[in-house]
């Protein structure tokens, strides 16, 4: 099913910083699709101490990250919940090229693929400073300019094999990711729709 005769199966990346978890929120309400953030699985997990809970919160605990294995495993189950057989947002998955390559898998099961990748593009220094000044409305003093920085560092690094994967696939929508939270959206919605994947009516 192509996504502009259904529901979209999409991902989003941005910095921190850059309204990410605000846009796949609103991307997934508008489109009907539900949000699949591998951070809030985790999180709900824990929370309601389930087994796969008590696991992530052992390896959590100890300064680790959950091996690509379980994550992999974890979103093949949520990926196969009713509400997201016909099309979903991902956001925090997949962060590596192997997850690429589980993804990949997983959905060419049911003869899918990804049909977009929506990136969040944000220049540095705005981004340290609007989270410089979050940190301080909300009293985080550890969110420092040198704990920020390193960050934002470490998200490049991470992402640039994905952008590039996804890149070469031509599934990229770059959006510029500062500027009032509607704007952002606005842009967001126009570049999919150039590339065919429009919001429905309502």
């Amino acid at each position: 099913m192509s996504a502009a005769a259904g529901k979209p199966r999409l991902l989003i990346v941005g910095p921190p910083g850059s309204g990410k978890g605000t846009q796949a929120a609103f991307l997934a309400e508008r489109f009907g699709i539900p949000a699949i953030s591998t951070g809030d699985i985790f999180r709900a997990n824990i929370k309601e101490g389930t087994a796969l809970g008590k696991q992530v919160q052992a390896i959590v605990s100890e300064g680790g990250y959950v091996p690509d294995s379980l994550t992999n495993e974890i979103v093949r189950d949520r990926l196969h919940q009713p509400d997201a057989v016909d099309g979903f947002l991902l956001d925090g998955y997949p962060r590596t090229t192997d997850q690429v390559v589980a993804l990949d898998a997983l959905l060419a099961e049911s003869d899918a693929r990804l049909d977009a990748v929506v990136q969040l593009q944000a220049d540095t220094e705005e981004v340290v400073a609007r989270l410089l000044k979050r940190a301080a409305e909300q009293g985080r003093t550890d969110d420092t300019e040198e704990v920020i920085r390193h960050r934002l560092e470490l998200y490049a690094q991470e992402t640039a094999p994905l952008i590039e994967v996804f890149t070469a696939r031509g599934l990229v929508v770059a959006v510029d990711g500062l500027g009032e939270v509607d704007e952002v959206t606005a842009r967001i919605d126009a570049a999919l729709a150039a590339r065919g994947i429009v919001v429905p009516a309502v």
